[in-house]
Parts: structure tokens; C-alpha cells; sequence
């Protein structure tokens, strides 16, 4: 009986004992689950929200983003709408408040109508940033520029000038009639016409939404309606590259000159094939990492000063009157230097 009695207490003592164990695991296990979810919970979320995805120009700032964030540990969300719509882009951006993000940067379709939902996420808690195309000031908390706009549209507007030879008709081909850097790029080329260039006329603005085809579709409407147009300036990325596409295709390669903002590779074959003379532009890699790296800074608190020198970017100019960065001057790509850049 006495060993009997011994052998129920020893199993009595492994069983508390697996209990006890298993406990002990399963505190270990919480504690860990628990950390995992605070070190989730501690990385910051930044979303980029481009006029369109899809579009080379954004995808290579979103590129340039991606780099800083994952150096600063950020997540990164690019997401945006499938065309350039602004009410597209205010849902959007009604999602991402609800994820409760960290950071907003958004190039704005439509400065006004973007810019209520923009003061909901900084009621929210959340920093906002705009790059590429501003909103209004008050809706946001910093803008990222690429250069100054009446440096660009009096730049645009000098290399019009030039291809065509200081007199005539020439038309432009924005992005959208709402497109608020466009609208000012716009503004200053006028300005820059009337002061130097009296024997120019600009015949119409034509809008392309961010869409290749339909800057193709509308450079032919253009040529067709107006037969002494001399040049074109299109002012955004893939309208230059439809609209050189339309030129050569009506073998007017050289006789309606093409100036205009676009991407090098975007433009290559067009500017050695000759139906467009000029895309200017500055690196848009380095525009995307400028915001990130910005967006670190605003998270961090810190206090923004003319002249911060950026990693990878240099120096660059900062407005605190109107809570601007700006990253520096336009730079024309050519037939004769296109080669040497990759973006």
C-alpha cells in the first residue's frame, strides 16, 4: 500500500508540475505576442497619395520614397486613384484617416477640393504634407516643391519661345484645367510671355488628365484646329510623350516644335527622333526621397530651417511663410545629354 500511495503523490506532483509549466509557457508566449504587437504598433505609417497610379512620374517619386522609408523603419502605403480625379482622391484619403496613418503626403488633383479632407486628417492627429501640387496652406503642414513656379513657367515658356523663333501660334497641354501647379506654372508663363515675347500667341489650354491617349487624341484635335500652330507645351509627364507620339505619327516631326515636362526615358526616342526639342524636369527619385525624409522630420519634431542639407538631395530652400520646401532648379534634357540619365 505504502508504494502505491508513493507512486499517486509522484503522478499528483508531474501533473501540478506540466501545469505549472504550461502556465509559464503560455505567459511567455502572451509576453511575447504582446511585444510583437507593441513594435508593430510603434512603426510609424506613411502614405503617399500620387494625382494617379500608374504613372511613371509618380511610381519613380514613389520609388525615391521607398528608400528613406525603409531606412527610418517607416511602412510605406502608396495607393491612389486610377485616374486624375479629385473626388477619386478625396475617398482615398477618407480610408486613410480611418487607418489612422501617421503621415499624409498627397499631390492634390484639385487644390480646393482636396483641401477639406486634408484639415479632417489634421484635426485627426495627423501630419500632412503635399509634393508635386500643393493645396492650400491651411490644409496642410508642409509642401514639398520641386522648384519654384515662376521659375519653371517663365523656363517653359523661354524654350517655347526659342524652338519656335519668337513668333506665332503655340498651344498648351496641361495635366487637368483644376491642376493647381499646372495653373500657376501656367500664370507665370503668360507673365513671361507678355513681358519678352509680344509676337506670340497662345491659342488655347487643353486639358490631357494625366492620360497618355488622351494627350495623343487632343495634340491631333489641336493641329487639326489650329493649321498655324508652331509649337506645343505640355506640362506634365505623360502628356509630352502622347502628344510627340501624335506628331510624329502625323509626320510633323520637326514643323510643330514640342517643349515640355516629362521624364529622360520617357522622352528619349522622341527627342532623337525629333518630334519633340526639349523635356525639362529635376530628379523625380529625389523628389520622393525629399518627402519622406521630410515627413521624418515633421514626425521627429523638429524645427525646419532654410538651407537643411538632405541626404542624397543637397541643400535646399525652405519658406516658412508658406511652410514650402523647394528643392531646386528645372533641368532640360535634350537629344544631346538624354543618354546620360536614368529615370
Amino acid at each position: 500500500m505504502r508504494i502505491k500511495k508513493n507512486t499517486v503523490m509522484l503522478l499528483i506532483l508531474v501533473f501540478i508540475t506540466s501545469i505549472l509549466l504550461v502556465g509559464c509557457g503560455s505567459s511567455n508566449s502572451s509576453s511575447v505576442a504582446k511585444q510583437d504587437n507593441q513594435a508593430k504598433s510603434d512603426k510609424k505609417v506613411v502614405a503617399m497619395v500620387p494625382k494617379v497610379i500608374g504613372s511613371p512620374y509618380f511610381d519613380t517619386c514613389a520609388e525615391g520614397a521607398k528608400k528613406v522609408a525603409a531606412e527610418f523603419g517607416f511602412e510605406l502605403l502608396y495607393t491612389g486613384p486610377t485616374s486624375a480625379d479629385a473626388a477619386q482622391q478625396v475617398n482615398i484619403i477618407q480610408d486613410l484617416i480611418s487607418k489612422k496613418v501617421d503621415v499624409l503626403i498627397v499631390s492634390a488633383n484639385d487644390a480646393q477640393s482636396v483641401a477639406p479632407v486634408l484639415k479632417k486628417a489634421k484635426a485627426a492627429g495627423i501630419k500632412v504634407m503635399t509634393y508635386d501640387a500643393d493645396s492650400s496652406p491651411d490644409a496642410r503642414d508642409l509642401f514639398i516643391n520641386q522648384t519654384t513656379p515662376e521659375i519653371l513657367g517663365r523656363h517653359i515658356m523661354d524654350n517655347i519661345a526659342k524652338e519656335i523663333g519668337g513668333s506665332g501660334e503655340y498651344a498648351i497641354l496641361t495635366a487637368s484645367l483644376t491642376a493647381s501647379n499646372q495653373n500657376v506654372w501656367i500664370k507665370w508663363m503668360k507673365e513671361q510671355q507678355a513681358a519678352k515675347y509680344p509676337n506670340i500667341t497662345l491659342v488655347t489650354i487643353a486639358p490631357s488628365e494625366e492620360d497618355q491617349q488622351k494627350a495623343f487624341a487632343q495634340t491631333q484635335n489641336l493641329v487639326k484646329a489650329y493649321p498655324n500652330l508652331k509649337g506645343i507645351a505640355a506640362l506634365s509627364t505623360v502628356a509630352e510623350p502622347g502628344a510627340a507620339q501624335a506628331i510624329e505619327q502625323l509626320g510633323l516631326s520637326g514643323k510643330i516644335k514640342l517643349v515640355g515636362l516629362a521624364t529622360p526615358n520617357g522622352m528619349k526616342q522622341y527627342l532623337k527622333s525629333g518630334a519633340a526639342q526639349s523635356a525639362t524636369l529635376w530628379d523625380v527619385g529625389k523628389l520622393g526621397y525629399l518627402s519622406m525624409y521630410m515627413a521624418k522630420q515633421l514626425l521627429d519634431g523638429k524645427t525646419l530651417t532654410d538651407g537643411i542639407d538632405v541626404p542624397t538631395v543637397g541643400k535646399v530652400v525652405y519658406k516658412a511663410d508658406n511652410k514650402e520646401i523647394i528643392m531646386g532648379e528645372p533641368l532640360d534634357f535634350t537629344k544631346d545629354n538624354v543618354d546620360t540619365f536614368n529615370f
